[in-house]
């Protein structure tokens, strides 16, 4: 039986279904035949521009990013989607913040709609601490799609875990 960490606390219907797919090889087909862009930001700078252009259509009232980046250090099942941080500092009589969005690199390679899900649950923080439904709400206003593309997502994890357990250990001479 496949484990379905990516799909926890999803019904068991739901979770069948997806074993299915697994069973017969046709997860990562059904993932292409839906999701077959892929995006054009493949490093720091233009996932910066990319999250800041997001944030200045949906959040203009909040303050400026300093670092976005993609994070090789993230694991992806500890830290789903990314982090987001603000940093405090007190420089003379003033407090400083700096706020960063980190995203695990894995998502470098991701089709285009699940980065855009990914930067917007990121860009959501900003606002909204905690996943309430206010935060959900913004995330909507922002990827109109959001709770299917999250769920898509965590297949499309479920599909890279089981091509990386299916694939050949490599040989160590």
């Amino acid at each position: 039986m496949t484990t379905l960490k990516y799909l926890a606390g999803y019904n068991e219907n739901v979770l069948a279904q997806v074993r299915e797919l697994i069973a017969r090889d046709r997860l990562g087909d059904w993932l292409r035949t839906r999701y077959d862009q892929p995006h054009s930001v493949r490093n720091d700078n233009a996932l910066y521009e990319y999250t800041v252009a997001m944030k200045d259509r949906y959040l203009r009232k909040t303050g400026p990013l300093n670092k976005v980046v993609f994070d090789n250090r993230l694991q992806v099942v500890r830290h789903a989607l990314g982090t987001h941080t603000t940093v405090s500092r007190v420089q003379g009589s003033r407090l400083k913040a700096s706020r960063e969005i980190r995203i695990a690199t894995v998502f470098r390679d991701a089709p285009a709609e699940f980065l855009r899900m990914i930067v917007a649950h990121e860009l959501a923080h900003l606002k909204e601490h905690d996943h309430n439904k206010p935060f959900y709400q913004l995330c909507t206003h922002m990827v109109p799609d959001y709770h299917q593309l999250e769920f898509d997502l965590r297949l499309y994890l479920t599909h890279l875990d089981c091509a990386r357990m299916s694939a050949p250990a490599p040989d160590r001479d």
